[in-house]
Parts: structure tokens; sequence; C-alpha cells
């Protein structure tokens, strides 16, 4: 059994990770992995001795996220709302702030619709699936569409969707296009697209862009590409009553609230701020 104890061993990593700019709360994420601890158990071990090979895991861990990979991928999961969700290189890490969104959407629609009425709902862009399939666990009663145009990305979210027994209908394509000329209309139809100008690129932290798939990161030089495509599409897919709810960055609301106007001049879409105080969500309410 190694003399190493646990509270030393995090003392080395937040030494280590502070050296490297990295977060020095990573070290406690990783040694809880290691474990399979809850937060809680990792404080009531602090004073425990580790195993050797955990030891040499934990300390092999560390380093290779101040390489630059980030923790949810060395863990292989990324908590979201409650629920962790399987994540590798293929999708984005599911943001904190996108929790928001979905507390937005489920706002809006108790408001624009009886209880209980069964929804159609589609998730664009869905990555690890991390929005689609938390509506669905929140909205049992919903019927709930996801769609990425890629075929990797899809495997993970079905692998999430599975684990987390959530009973979505995925389909692989570009934005909307699998449902146009189909008929097909939704009652909420929500997104976190790629948004960051690919001036923003050289700024980032290489933990961002060496590892997460620029596909979810970036739309062109103004990183309003995405939306330029997409809110068209939804708009002519939106029943009435009717939400649309898009993640943005920060800055990008007035250009993005104006890109509904220019479909329809009497849609009014609303900015919200996120908890940081940074505009991060477009809302449109059809009644």
């Amino acid at each position: 059994m190694s003399e190493t104890k646990v509270m030393e061993a995090l003392t080395w990593a937040s030494s280590f990770l502070h050296v490297h700019g990295r977060d020095a709360n990573a070290g406690e994420w990783l040694m809880q992995h290691v474990h399979n601890w809850t937060r809680s158990k990792l404080f009531y071990h602090m004073r425990d001795p580790i195993a050797d090979e955990k030891v040499e895991l934990f300390k092999q861990l560390v380093k290779e996220h101040c390489k630059g990979t980030p923790v949810q991928y060395l863990m292989g999961y990324a908590e979201f709302y409650g629920r962790d969700f399987d994540v590798n290189e293929n999708v984005l890490i599911p943001r904190p702030e996108t929790e928001e969104l979905i507390e937005g959407i489920l706002q809006r629609t108790d408001k624009l619709f009886p209880k209980n009425q069964v929804l159609r709902v589609v998730d664009i862009g869905t990555g690890s699936g991390a929005i689609a399939i938390t509506l669905k666990k929140e909205r049992p009663h919903w019927e709930v569409y996801a769609v990425d145009i890629s075929q990797d990305a899809l495997d993970v979210a079905k692998a999430n969707s599975r684990k987390l027994e959530a009973d979505i209908t995925f389909l692989e394509g570009d934005l909307l296009s699998p449902f146009e000329g189909k008929g097909t209309r939704f009652d909420c139809i929500v997104s976190n697209p790629p948004y960051i100008p690919d001036r923003d690129r050289e700024d980032m932290s290489v933990v961002v862009t060496d590892h997460e798939p620029h596909l979810a990161l970036f739309a062109g030089e103004d990183g309003l590409d995405i939306y330029r495509k997409l809110i068209p599409q939804a708009i002519g897919l939106l029943s009435t009553p009717g939400c649309i709810g898009l993640e943005i960055g920060h800055g990008q609301g007035e250009a993005v609230a104006n890109l509904f106007k220019e479909v329809n001049a009497e849609f009014n879409a609303s900015v919200e701020l996120d908890i940081n105080g940074k505009e991060r969500m477009v809302y449109l309410e059809v009644e």
C-alpha cells in the first residue's frame, strides 16, 4: 500500500495544474473518477492512503489534462442537468450555460401549451444528445427528435439515450433538412449550434481548440453562419402556438434577434442573459 494519502496527491495535483495554467478543481474531479467517489466521499477519505496503481493513474490523468485533454474526455462523461452523459472527441462537452436554455424552454412551453399536451420537439445539432435527452426525461410525454450532421456524434447520442432510457428519434442531416418538404411541423425547436467566430480561434484555450470538434464550435467570420440558415428553416416548420430557443454567444443577441425579423417583421425575439450576465439565449414565442 502506498504511503501517499489522498490529500497529498491533491496538493501535488493542485500545484502541477496551477503551473500549467489549468483549473485546480480538475484534481478533485479526477480523484473522484479514479475511485468512483462522490464529492462527499472524497472529503471523507482525505487522510486515507491510495493504492499505488491508483496514484499512477491519477498522476497520468492530471498530466494528460495539463497537456490539453479536457477532464470530461479523460473521464469519458460530463454531468448535465443532474445526469451523466458519455462524451468523447466527436461531441462538444455539455456546458452549464446550456442548462439555462433547457429551463427557458420548459418555462415557455408550460406557458404556451396545456399541461400534459404531447408536443413535437426537435433538437438541432444534438451532439451528445444532452438537450434532447434532458427534455425527454423532464417531459416524458413529449415526442422528441434529434438531428446532427455527424454520424459519429449521433452514435454517442444514441448510446446516451439507451443508457438514460430516453426514447428519441435520431436523424442524420444538415440542420432541419431531414424534415423539409415532408409536412412535418414542430411545437418547439431548440438548438445550441456552432456560434464562435473563426477569428476567435487563436485566442481560445488549446483544451477546446485541440480537442473539441470544430464542426460544433465555429461558424464563419462573425459566428452567425448557422443562424442565417437555421432560423428561416425553423420558422417554416414551426407550429402555432410554438417556440424556438437558441443558444448564442455573448454579443450576438441583437444580430440573431434581427434574423427573425428579416423573416417576419412582426417577430420580436427576446434575448436572455445567463447566470453570469452574458447574452446566452434567444427565444421566439408564437401564440
